[in-house]
């Protein structure tokens, strides 16, 4: 195992538990560097307020178009502003388990159609994010856009639906194997009766709707309720080592952690989530140069902000869409996973498709900010290293920025487009 030094490891801190780093947060030592991370910042900019889900009356064309019209201004402007959080977060790990939760319970305006839902959903992330996970669950088990997501609002008695019960079990608390179809079938029932109101986007529970019966859930029988159904699944010894695996691959490695490692981070992970992190980071593992991670289009575009400070509640709306635009050809942009799976990992973000996004993106950024200053005259090719924080350059990549050494802008771009850049190691 080959250890990171200080400054590598301080770097690769703010890549996996924060949303990367500005100038100057390199500099400080790792355990400082930690404790600023997980300490709770500013609240940041107020999110815009989404209208209420419009209800046109049947065949009022024009007011359906009007919603369309209003729901994409709304759905672009939470775009913007969840993006422009993360540039200017002030405790970078909320905003990076904000992220990494939005994934984890893959939720998409595509289907939800209502940014006011959302929005409301992403809260709960924040807010919740970093504590307990059993208080996250709880909530996102009866979460508006949840429930309209994976048909919660079509579970009612005599007629359950399991997307919801199935995912849950597969997909966010204990993964495959670890039930079977009667479980399934029986944790529908005890989801049933959780609606979304139409006036308020509000979940309230319909008795008449809900199942009271007894249910036999993993061989134990009673009368759940969504919130005692989360207890129970919760409490399967599978479950905490299965969300802890989750973590992990997004933020550590792709290769699973050893048992005893595991048994350690899922300790910490039983207090809260913050806790789950500070663990990860004390981990030799976290700190193995051998544990490189490709970073997700949004990580990567964020990073690239940060650290040559462009906000994007500056960019005016034709640059607002070119970015969300970009993001699109990279195949990440907030609020729209592909699946209730989330987004891919690895390799899969290193198209040759997606690279004229990328390229465009990069000189979007690089564009809006005093770049020839940041990289200084002296040494350009060590100006832009410093400046976006990466260790070295290979060969290769020091021959590409050779070429454009003379435009600070291409250099940059070049720079946040090479390997170095693009991949955490």
């Amino acid at each position: 195992m080959v250890q990171l030094d200080e400054r590598a490891a301080v770097r690769r801190l703010h890549d996996r538990l924060g949303v990367g780093p500005r100038p100057g947060d390199l500099d400080l030592p790792y355990g400082a560097a930690l404790d600023a991370l997980l300490t709770d910042g500013p609240a940041g900019a107020p999110a815009p307020r989404p209208a209420a889900p419009a209800r046109p009356a049947k065949g009022d064309d024009q007011a359906k178009k009007e919603a369309a019209r209003r729901r994409t201004e709304d759905e672009r402007a939470l775009a913007k502003w969840w993006l422009d959080r993360m540039v200017t977060a002030g405790g970078p790990a909320a905003e990076r388990m904000t992220w990494f939760w939005h994934g984890h319970f893959a939720t998409s305006e595509q289907k939800v159609r209502s940014p006011a839902l959302m929005l409301a959903q992403n809260e709960t992330f924040r807010r919740l994010g970093l504590g307990p996970f059993a208080d996250l669950a709880q909530a996102l088990v009866v979460d508006p856009a949840m429930l309209v997501w994976l048909d919660g609002n079509d579970n009612r008695v005599g007629a359950a639906n399991e997307n919801l019960a199935r995912e849950m079990m597969e997909l966010f608390t204990l993964g495959i194997g670890h039930y079977d179809e009667i479980d399934v079938r029986e944790a529908a029932r005890s989801l049933t009766g959780w609606t979304v109101r139409a006036d308020s986007g509000k979940a309230e529970l319909v008795a008449k709707r809900h199942d009271d019966g007894e249910k036999r859930v993993f061989g134990q029988t009673g009368r759940y309720t969504a919130q005692s159904l989360v207890a129970l699944v919760l409490g399967r010894p599978e479950s905490p080592e299965f969300v802890v695996g989750r973590v992990w691959f997004r933020l550590v490695s792709a290769q699973p952690p050893a048992a005893d490692v595991l048994a350690r981070l899922v300790t910490a992970f039983r207090r809260d989530t913050r806790s789950l992190l500070r663990a990860l980071a004390g981990e030799a593992a976290f700190r193995d140069s051998v544990n490189v991670l490709v970073k997700q289009p949004v990580d990567w575009a964020v990073g690239l902000m940060r650290a040559l400070d462009v906000k994007p509640r500056d960019l005016n709306e034709k640059q607002t869409d070119a970015v969300l635009r970009s993001l699109r050809g990279l195949g990440q942009v907030p609020f729209r996973p592909p699946s209730v799976g989330g987004w891919p990992a690895g390799g899969a973000w290193l198209t040759t498709a997606a690279w004229p996004s990328r390229l465009d993106l990069a000189k979007l950024v690089a564009e809006r900010a005093s770049v020839k200053n940041a990289i200084g005259s002296a040494d350009r090719i060590e100006g832009v290293r410093r400046l976006l924080g990466v260790d070295s350059w290979s060969d290769r990549t020091k021959a590409a920025l050779e070429k454009v050494i003379g435009n600070p802008v291409q250099l940059v771009v070049v720079a946040a487009s090479a390997p170095e850049y693009v991949v955490s190691r």
